[in-house]
């Protein structure tokens, strides 16, 4: 029985002057490389999961598991920048030409969070600044203080939505139920 503490000669021992396949005389053995050796193709590259892995009889990955067209293949934060944006053009459809030069932007957390909450107050779910010189309005929503107050994702539907309403009001100076005549005040 060979010992199997040191690779002998029938596993390509580099000491043993073996150059792998091909090889004649008593050393000649199998070479393992995990490298290709300089000048053959995939020389130089790591290969991808795909390239290395061996599909046997066929029973391999055949494709994505969710097609990207679909709505489970979209992510938190996509589904989140989705809401703002169905809220925001329920609004440009309710308002018009008004709110032609608002812009929408989602953030993960407001700035000085840390700041906040170590002195005891409550973070913003979103903000608003007003139009300046080169510079559009913008509405601004926070998406993980938001998805921390709703407790289920068609709740959290709604908070978008009424945070919207409540600062894009704030920014046209009226109040939410009559830029939203569905506004109902989630929080």
């Amino acid at each position: 029985m060979q010992d199997r503490s040191t690779p002998g000669p029938a596993f390509g021992n580099p000491d043993s002057g073996s150059s792998g396949f091909g090889a004649t005389g008593s050393d000649a053995g199998l070479s393992i490389r995990l490298v290709p050796p300089a000048g053959e193709p995939g020389a130089g590259r790591r290969r991808g999961f795909r390239e290395r892995h061996r599909n046997r009889h066929g029973r391999g990955l055949r494709g994505e598991i969710m097609p990207s067209i679909l709505p489970g293949s979209r992510t938190r934060g996509e589904r989140f920048e989705d809401w703002v944006l169905d809220s925001a053009d329920r609004l440009q459809e309710i308002r018009g030409s008004e709110l032609d030069d608002v812009e929408y932007v989602v953030e993960e957390i407001p700035p000085g969070l840390e700041k906040l909450l170590r002195e005891g107050g409550r973070p913003p779910q979103g903000s608003f600044a007003r139009a300046a010189k080169g510079r559009p309005a913008r509405v601004t929503i926070y998406r993980r203080v938001v998805e921390t107050e709703a407790p289920t994702a068609a709740e959290a539907q709604d908070l978008v939505h009424d945070v919207v309403v409540e600062y894009t009001a704030a920014l046209l100076n009226v109040e939410p139920e009559t830029l939203d005549p569905y506004y109902r005040g989630y929080r």
